[in-house]
């Protein structure tokens, strides 16, 4: 297998093409080697807890989460909050993607654990982000994520368990 990063020509080709679907999308949101991505409406925030989370068992997902939707939202210090984003990504069968934090809110102290999209994958992002040393305010439609984009040859598109999700999703075991 081989990859290639798209540029911003290929993205834009991709996306006239209907070949990806940025929903919703805007010129400006391509930067660089990739996409900027917007923060969504919902936010779930991990909950301290001595229950254990089983994987192979149903658990109750409010001991676990709390989830709030919102126009603004506070990351506390070294909390550890599920973000979605504000746009519905349709990748096709033979393009990937990898997402990180634009520079500006990594610079902030904000640390989000690497994403990884699937070919073929259809949905909202769900990214785990870590909070700073301080409290950090961000806003709905925010640009805080960077999608990059990979075209792959052989690969097979994405039939998962998360396919066509909206909002912050939970993690599913079964």
């Amino acid at each position: 297998m081989s990859i290639s990063v798209l540029g911003t020509s290929d993205i834009m080709e991709h996306i006239k093409k209907k070949r990806l679907i940025i929903y919703p999308f805007s010129e400006d949101s391509i930067s660089g080697c990739g996409l900027d991505l917007s923060l969504g409406k919902e936010i779930a925030r991990l909950i301290n807890s001595q229950e254990i989370f089983d994987t192979k068992k149903h658990n109750r997902l409010s001991t676990f989460y709390k989830k709030e939707t919102g126009l603004e939202f506070v990351i506390n210090p070294n909390e550890r909050v599920l973000l979605c984003t504000l746009e519905r990504v349709a990748l096709p069968p033979n393009i990937m993607g990898f997402v990180g934090l634009r520079s500006s809110y990594s610079r902030l102290g904000l640390i989000l654990t690497i994403g990884f999209v699937d070919p073929g994958f259809k949905g909202q992002l769900t990214l785990e982000v870590i909070g700073s040393s301080f409290p950090v305010k961000v806003y709905v439609g925010d640009r805080i994520f960077h999608l990059v984009l990979a075209k792959l040859k052989a690969l097979e598109a994405y039939k998962g368990k998360y396919q066509n999700q909206k909002g912050v999703t939970f993690p599913i075991f079964s």
